[in-house]
């Protein structure tokens, strides 16, 4: 593997569940471990890094909305939980020897700093690993939309999508082990297929900002540094 990094400024998603064991809902700290010890090669090289994380492995929004509870109001718990997960692997950062900063995009100054976009940068430009909390901040939009929405905003040059599989397939690869398995696609393709690589208004963003998004296996031993280094890992979506 190459130590020369090939991008400045990367946004990594990822989600609820690499904060616990599968089936599980929780906060692991051997899972948060994993998530740091994956980071630590990147944050070496002195690559930019901001995270987006899900929430699932507390609540999702979506599953409790009916009729005791309205989808505005699941939808803000979610927000929440993504908050919960997001000071913890600050916190875990930090405890790593890692500077690193969570943002929230509403209000809760006693866990959060605000995000402001410059701020943002600013604690970037000065080495700091920048934790995106609560979604974008509305109901209806999911944390990958939040992703897509905060890697524009500050100008990263790759949106790293962390999954529990090696890149896009044309269907699901736990089920059907003949599953093909896609290097590459555009983005008119996962928008036409419906691949489900991100929702959809995530893919629309990206390829209006011309952000190109590398789908990869999180938990595979230096998957994120070789990708990051310019390696065919995983899926490249892109124009």
């Amino acid at each position: 593997m190459s130590n020369k990094p090939k991008y400045k400024r990367v946004l990594v998603k990822i989600s609820g569940e690499s904060f616990c064991s599968a089936g599980e809902y929780c906060i692991e700290g051997t899972a948060i471990d994993e998530i740091v010890d994956e980071f630590r090669p990147v944050i070496d090289m002195r690559v930019q890094m901001a995270l987006v994380v899900g929430g699932g492995n507390i609540i999702r929004g979506r599953d409790i909305a009916g009729a005791h509870v309205a989808r505005t109001t699941a939808d803000y718990m979610g927000m929440l939980a993504t908050a919960i997960n997001a000071i913890a692997l600050r916190d875990a950062l930090e405890n790593a020897g890692i500077s690193a900063r969570a943002m929230s995009a509403f209000p809760m100054a006693s866990v959060c700093e605000p995000f402001v976009r410059e701020r943002a940068i600013r604690h970037l430009e000065l080495g700091r690993v920048v934790i995106f909390a609560a979604g974008t901040g509305n109901p209806f939009f999911t944390t990958d939309t939040a992703a897509a929405l905060r890697a524009s905003e500050i100008d990263a040059e790759l949106l790293v999508k962390a999954t529990k599989v090696d890149g896009v397939f044309d269907s699901d690869p736990v089920i059907n082990p003949h599953a093909k398995k896609y290097d590459e696609l555009t983005y008119q393709k996962v928008l036409a297929d419906q691949l489900g690589v991100m929702d959809l208004t995530a893919i629309s963003l990206c390829q209006d900002n011309s952000l190109a998004i590398r789908v990869l296996q999180l938990f595979k031993s230096g998957n994120l540094a070789r990708a990051i280094c310019g390696e065919k890992i995983g899926t490249l979506v892109c124009d």
